[in-house]
């Protein structure tokens, strides 16, 4: 059970769209301080998964932060739609590997018979490099 997982099963039990919470509201759910920046740093309450930790927690229980206010110390979090799952990010290249997508597109693209790709598509040009 990580240190935020409370504050995750807290939100997935509101039945409400919206959950305002205060800092310290959020403080008394996780049993414990919010790490020293977050509220400082409107950044911190972002909704990309690599974020933090916590930001992991309340993604998963679908939900986003919304209205960040850190002077007041108030976050608004929201339901999300689940429309469809989320595509995973590419894996990250090997090193000195070749990228995942590496050939994604391979057959996709057809050229006609007698086709020279290295002559110009138009004939004026062709004038040019004469």
């Amino acid at each position: 059970m990580g240190k935020y997982s409370r504050l995750g099963d807290f939100l997935k039990a509101q039945r409400a769209k919206e959950v305002p919470l205060s800092f310290a509201e959020i403080e008394r759910i996780i049993g414990g301080k919010l790490p020293p920046n977050s509220p400082q740093y409107p950044a911190w309450w972002s909704n990309n998964p690599s974020n933090n930790v916590m930001t992991k927690v309340w993604l998963s229980a679908g939900f986003r932060t919304e209205q960040v206010d850190v002077k007041s110390r108030k976050v608004v979090f929201r339901r999300v739609e689940q429309m469809h799952s989320e595509p995973s990010p590419p894996a990250p290249a090997k090193k000195g590997g070749r990228h995942p997508l590496f050939g994604a597109l391979k057959g996709l693209v057809r050229i006609a018979p007698g086709v020279d790709l290295t002559e110009p598509a138009d004939p004026e040009w062709s004038k040019v490099y004469e």
